[in-house]
């Protein structure tokens, strides 16, 4: 073991009266229940080898940089000057600044941009979903189904006079909105995403069913979004009964149908179990916007979040499996 410096014996608490924050909670709690091994044993085939040149910095320390940055929605520059400045940053990610800097914002660049590439985010996601079904969280009978917009800046004010050409806008009620979608399949049961699909903003809901569903549903609840599909739910999962939400009324000056209504507020109770990896994703982890241009690099940041939003959701349980 290593002979710790005056800089690391100050971040693991030197000073007599220091309180642990929720941050440090927080991380504590992430870095017992996070399957580090099996998260890095994805990217390793991808990752720069010892060889000619300067050495690569630690593949485990740029995976828990790159989800700090996730978690607390920091850009690459940002993310270093946050870790010279925080401790419990840098005692998550294992730096002690008397013995090495911290990892420069092209560092980072460059490890998003490997993730990019390969399509990693996505890997990453299957991988936590793996971990978390041998853990007991098996996919059960029925899948939710939804989308939420991610905005994109609408302006023309820049280099190239032009918006994001990947991303588009959509109407929702009597709203315009400009960006992307994230279709999700949650678990009616557990309440954590299995599946997911990334798309432009004017692409309507239903396109993206099919591939959000795994096959052995019982049932599938969506919102009105979703109405109407029992064809192409049934040539994806057969067994699957429709769930979704019916329209109550077709005009205005109809009478509302009572029993749709009721209907529809039981389907609801279990359907807004989806909106909570929503919340996870775009409230606390901030992804309410998109941060770079293209639907490629933002799907990785959508996948990563989830696979990080799914493991956040079950922390309870996972920390129970791996309490001493």
């Amino acid at each position: 073991m290593k002979q710790q410096t005056l800089s690391m014996a100050q971040d693991q608490g030197f000073e007599q009266y220091r309180k642990p924050t929720r941050r440090d909670e927080f991380l504590q709690t992430m870095n017992r229940i996070m399957p580090w091994a099996a998260l890095c044993a994805v990217i390793e085939p991808y990752y720069p080898k010892k060889g000619n040149g300067r050495p690569p910095i630690g593949l485990e320390r740029m995976l828990r940089i790159h989800f700090l940055q996730h978690w607390f929605n920091l850009a690459d520059l940002a993310c270093e000057e946050a870790l010279y400045d925080s401790a419990s940053l840098r005692r998550f990610a294992g730096i002690d600044l008397g013995r090495e800097p911290v990892p420069d914002a092209t560092s980072l660049l460059r490890f998003r941009h490997l993730l990019e590439q390969h399509q990693l985010g996505e890997k990453l996601f299957a991988e936590a979903g793996r971990v978390l079904q041998d853990s007991g969280m098996t996919l059960k009978t029925g899948t939710i189904v939804d989308a939420a917009i991610i905005a994109a800046p609408s302006s023309t004010k820049n280099a190239g006079g032009k918006r994001d050409p990947e991303m588009h806008q959509t109407r929702k009620g009597r709203q315009w909105f400009f960006g992307m979608k994230l279709h999700i399949g949650v678990d009616s049961r557990s309440g954590l995403a299995h599946s997911a699909m990334v798309t432009a903003a004017n692409v309507h809901d239903k396109h993206a069913l099919v591939h959000l569903l795994h096959g052995r549903e019982k049932r599938v609840y969506g919102d009105n979004a979703y109405r109407g599909q029992k064809a192409l739910i049934h040539s994806r999962a057969p067994q699957a009964k429709d769930f979704t939400n019916e329209r109550v009324r077709r005009r205005k000056d109809e009478p509302a149908d009572e029993r749709k209504r009721s209907k529809n507020r039981n389907k609801s109770k279990v359907r807004a179990r989806v909106e909570h990896v929503f919340a996870v994703v775009k409230r606390l982890w901030g992804f309410g916007k998109v941060r770079y241009r293209g639907l490629a690099k933002n799907a990785c940041r959508a996948f990563t979040a989830l696979a990080l939003a799914n493991i956040y959701l079950a922390r309870h349980r996972l920390t129970a499996q791996v309490r001493p």
